[in-house]
């Protein structure tokens, strides 16, 4: 994929498709939704209202389980996670804008167990960009794109979602 084929609204098609036929093969019965806040949660939002899934979306903030404390301190906008209903035995859909070191997935697997253990996760990413650090890979993606070490893939949204390719120095 290139820069120019940063098209939010084509990739989080392709994801909607591929989510319906996941769930259609009824191996994820009455999943629950929850979205990585922010882009995460402006993805969710789309994917729950065109799948039309009947359990209420849950929005899961991160910040207590991030390791880079120490690198950029702890977010001013902590908001506390909001799982509408429990998660213990409940089958999860868990969605984020872009997956790239995998250190974001593990923080929110982490708050996720706080509130009990689901039957399973499937994680759906608009963007993969393929720099791994922990062995983390999302079961359905928008799309691949490779960037330099200096670059970071930002969603704006939610009206419209798009995506832009930033200058580290810029975040």
């Amino acid at each position: 994929m290139t820069a120019n084929a940063l098209n939010a609204d084509a990739l989080l098609e392709k994801m909607q498709q591929e989510l319906s036929a996941l769930l259609s093969q009824g191996k994820r019965p009455d999943p629950l939704m929850i979205g990585i806040h922010t882009g995460g949660v402006w993805l969710a939002e789309r994917l729950h209202r065109s799948l039309g899934l009947s359990s209420p979306l849950g929005v899961l903030d991160i910040s207590f389980h991030r390791d880079d404390f120490d690198q950029s301190g702890l977010n001013p906008k902590v908001q506390p996670s909001k799982l509408p209903c429990p998660t213990e035995g409940r089958h999860i859909i868990l969605v984020d804008d872009v997956i790239m070191s995998g250190r974001t997935i593990r923080a929110a697997m982490n708050e996720l167990f706080d509130f009990g253990r689901p039957a399973s996760v499937t994680l759906v990413t608009l963007l993969d960009l393929q720099q791994r650090e922990l062995p983390i890979q999302a079961d359905i993606i928008g799309g691949t794109l490779a960037i330099s070490a200096d670059q970071a893939v930002k969603l704006t949204g939610p009206e419209p979602l798009a995506l832009e390719i930033r200058n580290r120095s810029e975040d």
